[in-house]
């Protein structure tokens, strides 16, 4: 498999370290998005242990097609040990990234997914990435507002029930 484009590298901010995803984080993130809450606007069910790891196994090793970068963290507040969540950035053909998020129930409402985020897409500005995008589903006003904090803007487009957000970066 050719070398990615783009890898997640450890990013920071002030009250979180973003650690790019590894195969060990499983058996704990596994609990962090146990909450089927989570799956609320996105659906299916929480992963097992095993099947996170599986998923994460195919994460690591990274996209089939050389022109897609998989870029993946999990998110660590400094204050404490335990994992909390995620960001991703699906970065095609270098120049334009889908990113998503998502912060385990326990850890909503502190300002850590759009803490994230901002760091994500600041990130991306210093790579040759242009546009930012995200799909949210249009009652989902907490991502809404994450996507509006890392500044990105809904348009008029919607895709598979949800409104796409977007942001494009200087040069």
């Amino acid at each position: 498999m050719a070398e990615p484009l783009v890898s997640a590298e450890p990013l920071s901010t002030p009250r979180l370290s973003l650690l790019p995803l590894r195969v060990e984080h499983a058996e704990e993130m596994a609990a962090v998005l146990s909450d089927p809450a989570l799956h609320a606007f996105t659906g299916g069910t929480p992963d097992s242990p095993g099947a996170l790891r599986a998923r994460y196994e195919r994460l690591v090793a990274g996209a089939p097609d050389p022109t897609v970068s998989w870029c993946n963290w999990v998110l660590r507040p400094r204050a404490d040990s335990h994992l909390v969540g995620t960001v991703q950035a699906t970065v095609t053909g270098r120049h334009t990234a889908e990113i998503a998020w998502v912060v385990g129930t326990p850890w909503q409402g502190r300002g850590f997914a759009s803490e994230a985020a901002r760091a994500l897409v600041e990130w991306l500005g210093r790579s040759s990435v242009r546009t930012v995008v995200a799909h949210i589903h249009p009652e989902h006003l907490a991502s809404a507002a994450v996507a509006a904090a890392a500044g990105l803007a809904p348009t008029e487009e919607e895709q598979d029930g949800e409104r796409r957000w977007q942001l494009l970066l200087s040069d």
